[in-house]
Formats: C-alpha cells, structure tokens, sequence
C-alpha cells in the first residue's frame, strides 16, 4: 500500500530502549524534523491501518483513513501529554476519522470470514471439535451479532480481542473511565455469548 509518509527506514534503538527512543523521536517530530516522523510512521502504521481494516472491511479505505490520521497527528503531536501512550492515541485519531467516515458515507462494520475464528475463540473459549465443524455457520452468525453491538461497544471490544490493548489504553482510544471501559467489555462478550451460545455445544463453555 502507498502512504505519504510511506519510507522505508531503520528503527530506531533496540528493545531494552524502545520507550527512551520513541521519546527522542516525539520530541525531534515536534521540532519538525521529518525523518523522526517518518520513522514513527513505520512503526506505527501497521497497527492504525489494521484497526481500520478491521472497521472498514476495505484495504483502500483503511489506506486513506492511515494516511489521514497521520497527517492529523503530524498537526497535533504538542496535544500529546503522555509519549508512552502514543499507540493509543493514534488509535483514537484513527476510529475518529472512520466515524467521520461512516456519518459522511453511511460506513458499516462486516466482519470477513477469515478473521472471525479468533474472535469466536475469544467470546465462546474451548470449542469442541463439533463447534469447530460448524464455523462456517458460525462466521455469519458472528457477524451478524458483531453487527448488532452499538458501535462504541463493538469497537471497544476489537481493540481489546483483535489489538490486545490494555485497558487504560482502550480508555484513552474511547474516551471512557477504566470501569467503563470494563463494564462495556463485559457486556459485549455477554451479548456475543447469548446470541451465538444456542448455535454450539456447551461443552467446556463458561
């Protein structure tokens, strides 16, 4: 895919030195340099396009929605308080950019096919190998359900099975309070679980 900021470049330090170096980073953006941004880019991108692709269900669309939410970020890099939660808020530029999108274009969340096993795997844990016969069956069900979850719920549960965030860092990306992001969370594996609970076995199920 093809990105504005799209060059290719080295990270920056290594593992143990990851945070100190991000930090550098940041702090070279804000004074306008841009290779520190580029870099940050390449870092960063891979995450924010596939929670895009997860919303949009569309590779062009989650290439425009990328390049957006950076170029956004470029312009607000100083709104940024916390460096150590930079993933988190590019996340929140990005899912902003795609409401944006869906109230402009009437955008709809469709969960493919080849991503559903795993979210089925974390709503409804220890399938039975009778359940994994049916997971043909289940991936529409699947998406109807996901389809049937208010956005913010749907979104927040996304970030938690599909992204592994944190908690505090689903409530940065939500805007919410840590309890509610739990309390959502929470609500949205129950809902999941009720509607597709009747379609497999309940063998090993909670």
């Amino acid at each position: 895919m093809s990105h504005l900021f799209a060059v290719r470049l080295p990270l920056v330090g290594g593992a143990p030195s990851a945070g100190d170096a991000e930090r550098r980073l940041l702090t070279r953006a804000r004074g306008g340099d841009p290779v520190a941004f580029r870099t940050l880019f390449e870092q960063h991108s891979p995450a924010v396009w596939r929670f895009l692709r997860d919303l949009f269900r569309d590779d062009s669309a989650a290439d425009e929605a990328t390049q957006e939410t950076f170029v956004r970020a470029h312009g607000k890099l100083g709104a940024l308080r916390d460096d150590a939660r930079l993933a988190s808020w590019l996340l929140g530029i990005a899912r902003h950019i795609y409401l944006e999108s869906r109230r402009t274009r009437g955008t709809h969340l469709d969960i493919a096919s080849e991503e559903s096993e795993p979210l089925l795997e974390a709503i409804l844990p220890s399938p039975t190998p009778e359940d994994l016969l049916l997971n043909r069956e289940m991936e529409g069900l699947l998406a109807e359900a996901l389809g049937e979850l208010r956005e913010e719920r749907r979104s927040a549960l996304l970030l938690r099975i599909d992204h592994g965030l944190a908690y505090e860092d689903i409530a940065q990306v939500m805007g919410w309070s840590l309890p509610k992001v739990k309390n959502e969370i929470h609500r949205a594996r129950l809902q999941l679980r009720e509607r597709l609970a009747g379609h497999v076995g309940n063998g090993g199920h909670s």
